[in-house]
C-alpha cells in the first residue's frame, strides 16, 4: 500500500499525518502516476486550515506533482505507462507516493525538465502564465506591480516578464528577497514591511503608476495596491497570504479613478486540455530556452513525511521560490 500525506481537521501544521492508504483502480480515463517530486503551494495551507472548504475529511493534500504513468484506464489516451508527466489539477491528492489523475489534466514532459524543475513550476508557471498572458496581456516596455516577488510564483513572474521585455516592480519581505527577485529579474523592488508601496510606486514610474497590479498577498496590500493603480487601472487579486479580502465597498473603485477588479484562479483560464496543451509549452519553451530558471535550495526539499515541517516553513515566510515533497 502507497503512503500519503492527509488531515482529519482543519488546523495548523500539526494536522497532517502520514498513513499508507489504498489506492483504488483507475476509471476508464484515469491514470496512475508514480510521484517522484512533488510541489507545494501557499493554496494548500488554505485547504489544510480550513480557509478553502475542503471535501469530507479525511482528506489529501496538495495539487501538483511530476512523476512516471505507472498504469491506466481501458480509455485513456493522452499517455501510455512509463511516460514521464506532470500534472496539476483542482482535486487534491497530490501529497502521495502513487495518486490517480485525469488524463485530461497530464502534460507530457519534455527529456530536457527533469521532475523536480516540473514539480516545482508547473502549477507556479502556468499561473504566471495565465496571469501574465491572459487575465492582463503584459507587453513590452510596459510597467506593472507584483506582490511576492521572491516568493514561487514571483520569481517565475520576473523572469517572464524580463523575457517580455517588461518592467516587474517586486515587493518583497527582506534584502535577501529584494537581492532574489533583481537577479531573477525584475525592475524594482519594495520592502513591503519598511516603505509605503503606493508611494514608492508612484516615485518608480515618475508619478505615473501602473496600469496593473498582481496580488497574491490579499488583505494587507489591498488598499496598497488599489492607491498604485492609474486611472481606469487593473487589480488581479489572485490569492489571500495575509488573510482574504473582505467587506470590499465598491464605491472604492470609483474614488481611486474607475478601477477594475478580478479574482481569478487557473482553473478558470485553463480547463480544456487544449488550454492546457498551449499553455505548457509556452512555460517549457521558456524553461528550456534558459529564460526561466528553476532552482530549489536543498533546505527546501522535504520527505514526503515531513510535509508538516514543509508547511511551517512556508508559512513563516523564510522560504525563497519553490519548496518540493521527496516521496
Amino acid at each position: 500500500m502507497p503512503n500519503r500525506i492527509q488531515y482529519r481537521q482543519h488546523g495548523g501544521p500539526e494536522v497532517l499525518e502520514w498513513t499508507a492508504f489504498t489506492l483504488p483502480e483507475p476509471a476508464e480515463h484515469e491514470v496512475v502516476v508514480e510521484n517522484k517530486a512533488i510541489g507545494i503551494n501557499y493554496i494548500d495551507t488554505y485547504f489544510r486550515s480550513g480557509l478553502y472548504p475542503s471535501p469530507t475529511l479525511p482528506a489529501g493534500l496538495g495539487t501538483e506533482a511530476a512523476g512516471v504513468v505507472v498504469s491506466t484506464g481501458s480509455a485513456v489516451s493522452r499517455v501510455a505507462p512509463g511516460d514521464r508527466v506532470v500534472y496539476a489539477q483542482s482535486a487534491s491528492g497530490a501529497y502521495s507516493e502513487a495518486h490517480i489523475v485525469h488524463e485530461d489534466k497530464l502534460v507530457k514532459l519534455p527529456d530536457s525538465i527533469s521532475f523536480e524543475q516540473a514539480a516545482a513550476s508547473f502549477l507556479k508557471g502556468l499561473t504566471v502564465q495565465y496571469l501574465l498572458r491572459q487575465t492582463y496581456p503584459v507587453t513590452a516596455g510596459e510597467t506593472f506591480l507584483f506582490h511576492a516577488a521572491a516568493g514561487g510564483v514571483g520569481l517565475i513572474a520576473c523572469q517572464w516578464a524580463k523575457a517580455l521585455g517588461a518592467k516587474l516592480i517586486g515587493t518583497v519581505g527582506s534584502a535577501a528577497k529584494a537581492e532574489a527577485a533583481l537577479d531573477a529579474g525584475a525592475f524594482a523592488t519594495i520592502n513591503s514591511r519598511q516603505e509605503d508601496i503606493a508611494a514608492r510606486v508612484a516615485e518608480l514610474t515618475d508619478g505615473q503608476k501602473v496600469p496593473v497590479v498582481f496580488d497574491s498577498v490579499g488583505k494587507e496590500t489591498w488598499e496598497a495596491s488599489l492607491d498604485s493603480l492609474q486611472r481606469r487601472g487593473l487589480m488581479v487579486s489572485f490569492g489571500n497570504a495575509s488573510g482574504p479580502v473582505t467587506g470590499v465597498n465598491l464605491g472604492i473603485l470609483n474614488q481611486k479613478g474607475s478601477l477594475f477588479v478580478t479574482r481569478p484562479s487557473l482553473f478558470g483560464y485553463i480547463t480544456t486540455p487544449a488550454e492546457l496543451d498551449a499553455a505548457s509549452s509556452e512555460l517549457f519553451a521558456l524553461i528550456a530556452s534558459g529564460a526561466i530558471k528553476v532552482e530549489v535550495p536543498d533546505q527546501q526539499k522535504f520527505a514526503l513525511k515531513d510535509a508538516a515541517e514543509a508547511h511551517r516553513q512556508l508559512e513563516s515566510r523564510t522560504t525563497r521560490g519553490s519548496s518540493l515533497l521527496i516521496p
